[in-house]
Parts: structure tokens; C-alpha cells; sequence
């Protein structure tokens, strides 16, 4: 399998302290991590604290 994880900095982090944006969208998705199996085809949108779409992650099976 394979885990990806996308944020547009120039989008999430375009207000404010950036360490403190990316910092807060890291620790938001990771605590919603147990609401997902985590099995190719599982993945999800990332907002910023202003509730705007800056991303996605998404686990993808790898090509035998």
C-alpha cells in the first residue's frame, strides 16, 4: 500500500504563522485517523482552520 499526504501551503498557510497552520491541520487529521480501516481506497479532504479545502490524503494499493 501506499499512504499520501497533500496540503497546498501556498492555500492553508497563505494567513498567519505557517508552523502553526500545517501544525494544526497535522494534529486534526491524525486524531480522525481511527474513523478509517486505512485499506486502499480509504482517504479525505484537508481543511485549514478556516474550514477551506488545502488537501487530501488517500491510501492506493501499489501495482504488482
Amino acid at each position: 500500500m501506499k499512504f499520501s499526504l497533500e496540503v497546498d501551503m501556498d492555500d492553508a498557510l497563505s494567513e498567519g504563522d505557517a508552523a502553526r497552520e500545517l501544525g494544526r491541520i497535522l494534529r486534526y487529521w491524525g486524531g480522525n485517523l481511527h474513523h478509517y480501516e486505512l485499506k486502499p481506497g480509504d482517504g479525505s479532504v484537508i481543511y485549514d482552520s478556516a474550514y477551506r479545502e488545502v488537501g487530501r490524503w488517500a491510501i492506493e494499493a501499489q501495482p504488482s
